[in-house]
C-alpha cells in the first residue's frame, strides 16, 4: 500500500504545481484590474466623460477576455469515442500475438470500419497502447493529461489544459481578447504614463501602478501578437502545432496540406458557419473531432469507401454533454464545390499496401 500511497501523493503534488502558471496569470490580471480601474480611472483621470468611456470599454473587453480564458481552462478535451477503443476480445487477441506484422493485421481489420486515413511514418496503423485504441486522424496522446486528445494542438501550461478540438476556438479568442486587452490599456494609459514619467502629475501611490501597468501591457502585447499571428496562420492552413512539427502521413505519403480546404472552409471548421457566434466563447465548430474532410482521395483498400469524405455515424461529443454538428452535415457543407482531387497511381498504392509498417506506434 505504501508505494501506491506515495504515487498518489506525488500525482497530487504535480497537479498543484500545474496550476502555478494559471495562478500567476490570474494574479497579474487581478492586479491590472486594480491598477487600471482604481488607480488610473478613478484616482488619476479627472475628466468624467473620459473616465466613463474608458471604464465601459475596459469592462467589455475584460469580461470577454476572462470568459474566453475560463472556457479554455475548464473545457475538457474531447477523447476518442468508444468506436475507436478495442473490445475485450480484440485486446486479448492482440496480446496473444508477438509479431508486429500479426498485430498490424488485427489492427487493419478493426480499422476497416473506422474513418482513419492517416498512418505512422512507417505506414502502420496509428495505435495507442496506453489508451488501447486506434487513434482517429489528428488525434495524439498527451503525456501530461495521460489520455488521447482529438485534434490535439499542444498542451498549454498557461491554461493547464490540452488545446484541441473542443477548446481551440476558445484558445484563439483568449489570445485575441488578451491582446486587445493589453493594447487598450497601452493606448489609454500612454498619456498618463508620459505625465508621470515627466513629473507632470503629483507623485502619488498611483504613479508606480500606472508606470508598471504600461510596461507590462507593452511586454505582453508583443508576445501575444506573435502567438496570435502564428495560430491565425495555422487556422488558415488547417494545421495544428503538432502537424507543423510532423506532417500527417497518408497512404500516398506525407502531406502537410492534406486537411486544408481553403481559407474560408478552414476557418469555418474552427469557428462554425454562424457569424454571430464567432466572437463569443461558445462551441460552434464543425465536425465531431474524429474524422475530418481532406482534399485528398486516398485509395485505401482497407476502407470500405475510397473517399475520405464518407462520414462516420458519430454525432455526440464526449465533453460534458456538448453536442457538435453531425459529421455528415458539416463535412458535406465544407466539401461542396471545392474538392481538390489527387490521383493515386494504382501500382504505387499496391506497393504501399504491401510495404505497410511492421510496428505499432507508441506515442507520448
Amino acid at each position: 500500500m505504501a508505494p501506491s500511497g506515495s504515487r498518489n501523493i506525488k500525482k497530487g503534488c504535480w497537479r498543484v504545481l500545474y496550476w502555478i502558471p494559471v495562478l500567476f496569470i490570474a494574479l497579474v490580471v487581478a492586479w491590472s484590474y486594480y491598477a487600471y480601474v482604481l488607480q488610473l480611472c478613478i484616482e488619476s483621470i479627472e475628466h468624467t466623460g473620459e473616465k466613463v468611456i474608458y471604464l465601459l470599454v475596459y469592462h467589455v473587453v475584460f469580461i470577454m477576455f476572462v470568459w474566453a480564458y475560463w472556457q479554455t481552462i475548464f473545457t475538457r478535451p474531447m477523447n476518442p469515442l468508444k468506436e475507436f477503443h478495442l473490445s475485450y476480445s480484440d485486446k486479448e487477441l492482440l496480446e496473444r500475438e508477438d509479431r508486429g506484422e500479426s498485430q498490424q493485421e488485427i489492427l487493419r481489420r478493426i480499422a476497416r470500419d473506422l474513418p482513419i486515413y492517416t498512418r505512422t511514418n512507417s505506414g502502420a496503423i496509428r495505435f495507442c497502447d496506453r489508451c488501447q485504441l486506434l487513434k482517429p486522424d489528428r488525434c495524439h496522446h498527451c503525456s501530461v493529461c495521460n489520455k488521447c486528445i482529438l485534434k490535439m494542438d499542444h498542451h498549454c501550461p498557461w491554461v493547464n489544459n490540452c488545446v484541441g478540438f473542443s477548446n481551440y476556438k476558445f484558445f484563439m479568442l483568449f489570445l485575441a481578447y488578451s491582446l486587445l486587452y493589453c493594447l487598450f490599456i497601452t493606448a489609454t494609459d500612454l498619456q498618463y504614463f508620459i505625465k508621470f514619467w515627466l513629473n507632470g502629475l503629483p507623485d502619488t501611490q498611483a504613479k508606480f501602478h500606472i508606470l508598471f501597468l504600461f510596461f507590462s501591457a507593452c511586454m505582453f502585447s508583443v508576445s501575444l501578437a506573435s502567438l496570435l499571428t502564428y495560430h491565425c496562420w495555422l487556422v488558415c492552413r488547417n494545421r495544428s502545432t503538432l502537424e507543423v512539427v510532423r506532417a500527417p502521413v497518408f497512404r500516398h505519403g506525407t502531406d502537410k496540406s492534406g486537411f486544408s480546404l481553403g481559407f474560408s472552409k478552414n476557418f469555418r471548421q474552427v469557428f462554425g458557419d454562424e457569424v454571430k457566434y464567432w466572437p463569443i466563447p461558445v462551441f460552434s465548430g464543425l465536425g465531431d473531432g474524429c474524422s475530418f474532410p481532406t482534399c485528398l482521395v486516398n485509395l485505401d483498400p482497407e476502407q470500405p469507401s475510397s473517399s475520405p469524405t464518407r462520414s462516420h455515424p458519430v454525432s455526440k461529443s464526449a465533453a460534458d454533454g456538448r453536442q457538435s454538428k453531425p459529421l455528415t452535415e458539416s463535412q458535406s457543407r465544407l466539401l461542396t464545390s471545392t474538392i481538390c482531387w489527387s490521383e493515386i497511381d494504382s501500382a504505387t498504392d499496391r506497393k504501399g499496401a504491401s510495404n505497410q509498417g511492421m510496428t505499432i506506434e507508441h506515442e507520448a
